[in-house]
Order: structure tokens, then sequence, then C-alpha cells
């Protein structure tokens, strides 16, 4: 009995393993440059009291610039709603508006927030990332305005 529950194992590894659909990963991502050109058009276009947080599509934090006069806790608000537009793949006011009715467990999650200021990073229909602030005078309305012209400012190499 052993030696057939053995052979079945070593019979399904090498299967796997050997299997002929294995391949290469091949995906886009936002790049160090990428991510600082969207960081600084951003906090330029909403000011010195802003932070913004650029993540790359698995969530990662790739830049964070804190204005000048910013609170303290703007570069956290900043990366959670970076994280909550790129992992839901919708801007954070988008998705918080979704889930005050439904979906209401996903606000328990780790790291997301229901604010706005969250905007994703799009080639096509793929998300490669997401740009967040917090911070900006005009409250988070703004923060999104900010996000996307940062996004414009790009939007040549996310084609």
């Amino acid at each position: 009995m052993e030696f057939r529950l053995a052979a079945a194992t070593s019979a399904a590894i090498l299967f796997l393993a050997g299997s002929a659909d294995a391949q290469v990963l091949m995906h886009r991502d936002v790049s160090l440059k990428m991510a600082l050109t969207i960081a600084q058009t951003a906090l330029e276009e909403c000011g010195g009291t802003a932070s913004v947080v650029v993540v790359d599509r698995a969530g990662r934090v790739r830049v964070m610039l804190q204005g000048d006069t910013a609170s303290p806790h703007n570069p956290e608000l900043a990366r959670r709603k970076a994280y909550t537009a790129r992992t839901f793949r919708t801007t954070s006011a988008e998705w918080a508006k979704r889930t005050e009715t439904t979906n209401a467990g996903q606000r328990m999650l780790v790291d997301v927030i229901p604010l706005g200021g969250g905007v994703p990073i799009n080639v096509g229909e793929e998300t490669i990332g997401a740009v967040g602030l917090s911070g900006a005078p005009g409250g988070q309305a703004r923060e999104e305005i900010c996000g996307k012209a940062g996004i414009a400012k790009v939007a040549d190499q996310l084609k």
C-alpha cells in the first residue's frame, strides 16, 4: 500500500514538473523613474502640505514623497490609498463608495482604506501600480486630480 502511494506521488510530481504548460511570466510594472515622475508631478500639483506614494503592481512602495509642511500621518494614508487603488483596480474613492453597502467585509482587509485620493496606473486594462495622496488643500477630490496629473505626465509610456 505504501509503495503504491509513493509511486502515485512520484508520478504526479514528475507529471507536474514536466508539464508542457510551464512558462515564464512576463508583466509590466512601474519603474523607479516613472514612479518618481508621477510622484513629483502630483506633489507639485497639490502643494507642500501633501504626501504622495506610488506603489508597483504588487502594492509595494516605489516612491514616497512628503511635502515640506505635510502632517506626519499623511505618508501612511497616501500609501494605503495607493494600495487600495492598486488592489481593487479602481480609484480609492470609487471603491469606498462601492463598499458602503456591499462587500463591506473588504474594508476589514489590512492596508486598504475607504478614502479618496488613490488612482490606479493602467496600461490598457492592466493595472500596474497606483498613486495615492493625502493632505492636499481641497481634500480627497483634489488629491485624486493631482494623482491623475502625475499619471498624465507619463501617459505616453502607458501604451
